[in-house]
């Protein structure tokens, strides 16, 4: 998105569990990725295991139909005079909750006497609300390709000082048109300004089957970047060793960014001119967003409110709110791990565990 043109994861012995109602998880489910109480949940997209990850926002975008997304997560984008804010409005048409799904539309403007443009689309932020720096970050989307097609999940820096593009930019997701392909890019004053966008290579895209749904990530840290579709690697961006190169502002990367959810049109310059007769959709399923953390027998949880026994094969968790749990053998491997658990019941073989930090017998 430029603006000047404008898990549940089954890693090894490792789940990551974003909101868990009474569930059963065999250890040996678990092992084999195997989780049939998740079938909507992705596995994980990362490199690395997922038992690094915390979740530290999410929103499934599962409150009642025909209502507003969480305003405590998420404020409308504002119009502007980009290719891709300049329509936008405050209807509550173009952004509304349906189905379990962020719905964001681009529609036929139905009253340009009071507002003189002639489509209308829709756009959501966590700027004010959340951002973050360095970590994981994954969408389940689905658009509806069309001329003129421009929708979005990306990100901008809460800290825009020296404006765009100097700040940077992220899109983890974009695509145009009728096209099926998904573009992944990342903007800055080396690679906008100065012209660097193959030193090192700052855009990529592929073949992607828009009639489905699919996974979108993005990892993120101190010195490289990575794009994911459905937990494929598609590319890549790295940290200059060059002081030179950085001093031009080619990672503009080192701070926090918050999200942005939006349907666009297109005026030509890249995507086509819009349909402006026609209904463009792009539905956002869920949004997570995880970040590194110390896990094992050493790692620091807050145990307070959760009741943990053991009967033959099975440790019981209760918990008065979402809590973070992990269980790990006497060896240390993991065998559980539920980012925001309110109760859950393990399968395990007999032996002694690690909950949280405190010791359970099972037989």
């Amino acid at each position: 998105m430029d603006v000047m043109k404008c898990t549940f994861s089954a890693a090894l012995f490792a789940v990551s569990v974003v909101v868990v109602p009474a569930v059963t998880v065999s250890a040996e489910e678990v092992a084999m990725g195997n989780c049939r109480n998740f079938d909507e949940v992705p596995v994980a997209t990362g490199t690395e295991a997922d038992d690094e990850y915390e979740l530290i926002f999410s929103d499934e975008f599962d409150a009642a139909d025909g209502t507003q997304p969480d305003a405590d997560k998420w404020v409308r984008c504002p119009r502007q005079s980009s290719t891709w804010n300049r329509w936008l409005s405050d209807s509550e048409e173009v952004i509304y909750i349906e189905d379990g799904k962020l719905v964001a539309r681009a529609i036929p403007n139905p009253d340009q006497d009071t507002d003189p443009v002639p489509m209308i689309t829709g756009g959501v932020q966590s700027k004010g609300k959340f951002d973050f720096k360095y970590g994981k970050i994954e969408a389940r989307i689905l658009t509806n390709p069309h001329k003129g097609n421009f929708p979005a999940f990306w990100m901008m820096p809460t800290n825009q000082s020296g404006g765009w593009p100097t700040c940077g930019e992220i899109d983890i997701w974009e695509q145009i048109d009728a096209q099926n392909v998904a573009y992944h890019t990342i903007h800055s004053n080396w690679t906008y300004n100065l012209g660097n966008k193959n030193n090192p290579k700052s855009s990529f895209n592929e073949n992607v089957d828009m009639s489905q749904y699919h996974i979108y990530g993005f990892e993120w840290d101190e010195t490289s970047m990575r794009w994911y579709v459905d937990g494929k690697q598609v590319g890549s961006y790295a940290k200059s060793n060059d002081a030179d190169a950085l001093a031009k502002g080619q990672w503009p990367f080192d701070k926090e960014f918050y999200i942005i959810l939006n349907q666009s049109v297109g005026n030509g310059s890249w995507a086509a001119d819009a349909d402006v007769s026609h209904t463009y959709v792009t539905l956002f399923d869920w949004v997570r967003v995880y970040q590194k953390k110390s896990t094992g027998v050493n790692g620091v949880v807050d145990n307070s409110g959760m009741k943990i026994n053991a009967t033959d094969g099975c440790i019981h968790i209760n918990c008065d709110r979402p809590t973070e749990v992990t269980i790990c053998d006497i060896t240390g491997r993991m065998v559980y791990h539920g980012s925001t658990v309110t109760s859950a019941d393990v399968e395990v073989s007999g032996g002694i565990y690690i909950v949280n930090n405190q010791k359970v017998l099972v037989r």
